[in-house]
This record gives structure tokens, C-alpha cells and sequence, in this order.
């Protein structure tokens, strides 16, 4: 979806889920501005949020949707087959599916614990995949 255009997203930042609709200010168009210069609340009018944090959730989402990813990767050990991950910091939300597939293909095969390395700088993210459970130490 373009972020010239009005949307209406839920904030997924807290429980509540405020639908918050939001859209570029008049005259202003992405990206024929220059981003490093400006602040991206300045570009866009939101409401329905019922904090801060919701409406940066929404300028987020518009100029360049970021998710912490948790999944789980495979390991060698039979009595614990796989082992819970995350992200170690928000990922570009395009590259979701490319992780998910690299992730595939990686084979724990040491006792690690929670926020220890398995993968890091994954795809050129700067992001790091973290183990998230102490399973494998028990």
C-alpha cells in the first residue's frame, strides 16, 4: 500500500488495539521528500490513537513497518526438537518471510540459553537472532 494514501490500521503496540486512521499532511508526497531531514510526525495527521506510542506506531507503519520476530529453530537434540527465537531489535516487516526461510535452514547444535547468538546480522538487518527459552540447559 502506498503512503500517499489514507489507511486505517489497529495499533498493535498494547492490548487495547486503537484503530487509528492516518494519512500523509496535504502536500506532501513519499518520497519525492527528502527523509533525513525531517521528522516523520511532521508528514503525516493521525487519530483514534490513545497514546504517543500509537501514533509513532502509525507513522511507523506508513513510512516503514518494522515487527520483532519470534519463531523457533531446529535442533539436533531429540527430547527437544526445536528452540523458541526472536529478534534481538525490529526487523524491516518485508523480510519477515526471507528470515523465516534462512532460519529454516540453521541446526542448533549446542546447549545454549536464553539471549545467546544463533544467527547474527541476519540478511544485513543489523539484527541479531536470539535464543529466547533456557530449554536446552535444563
Amino acid at each position: 500500500m502506498s503512503q500517499n494514501q489514507k489507511r486505517e490500521i489497529t495499533c498493535i503496540i498494547c492490548p487495547i488495539g486503537c484503530r487509528i486512521t492516518i494519512e500523509p499532511k496535504l502536500g506532501l508526497r513519499w518520497p519525492d521528500i527528502e527523509t533525513s531531514f525531517i521528522n516523520l510526525d511532521d508528514m503525516y495527521i493521525h487519530s483514534g490513537n490513545k497514546c504517543y506510542k500509537g501514533g509513532q506506531f502509525a507513522v511507523t507503519e506508513m513510512a516503514a513497518p518494522v515487527r520483532t520476530l519470534t519463531t523457533t529453530v531446529r535442533t539436533i537434540f531429540p527430547d527437544k526438537p526445536v528452540l523458541p527465537v526472536k529478534t534481538n531489535n525490529d526487523v524491516p516487516k518485508e523480510k519477515i518471510i526471507k528470515i523465516i526461510r534462512e532460519l529454516s535452514g540453521i541446526m542448533i547444535t549446542e546447549k545454549i540459553g536464553i539471549g545467546e547468538t544463533i544467527c547474527a546480522n541476519i540478511l544485513g538487518t543489523g539484527c541479531d537472532i536470539i535464543a529466547s527459552s533456557n530449554l536446552l540447559k535444563e
